[in-house]
């Protein structure tokens, strides 16, 4: 894991070869990320989740680690962020789904608040489902 967060990114969790659908998170948002990944594989989803600690060092690594990770034939992506999800379509492509937060100022617990802002495994279960259905039209 350390290479792995040392170069900006890595498989943090998958099932089978990962070949379906990528899930790209950060930070708090990986352990979310891994809850959906594990539903879909138990509907026998080939996913995998990509933790990004650093989207510099990642486009940093290289083409061959950058291939490793998020490769280039898979299409199927939806990236999770706390904040702003606008530059993680660089990552999802136009086909892909974000799940983020976009809106601020809401107070209350952490948990509660992040849910009422869409924050949480279902939110990304239904991007993840809505991306795969995109894929076998």
């Amino acid at each position: 894991m350390a290479a792995g967060v040392a170069n900006g990114g890595y498989v943090a969790w998958q099932y089978r070869d990962g070949d379906a659908l990528a899930i790209i998170a950060t930070g708090s948002e990986v352990h979310l990320a891994v809850e959906a990944a594990r539903r879909l594989a138990g509907e026998g989803v080939a996913v995998r989740v990509v933790s990004m600690p650093c989207v510099e060092w990642f486009l940093e690594s290289g083409a061959g680690h950058m291939e490793s990770v998020l490769p280039s034939g898979l299409a199927a992506r939806v990236a999770v962020e706390a904040g702003r999800g606008d530059a993680w379509y660089r990552w999802t492509g136009r086909d892909g789904e974000v799940v983020s937060v976009d809106e601020f100022g809401e107070s209350g617990d952490g948990p509660s608040v992040m849910r009422r802002r869409g924050m949480h495994r279902d939110a990304i279960l239904s991007a993840a489902r809505a991306v795969l259905a995109r894929q076998h039209r």
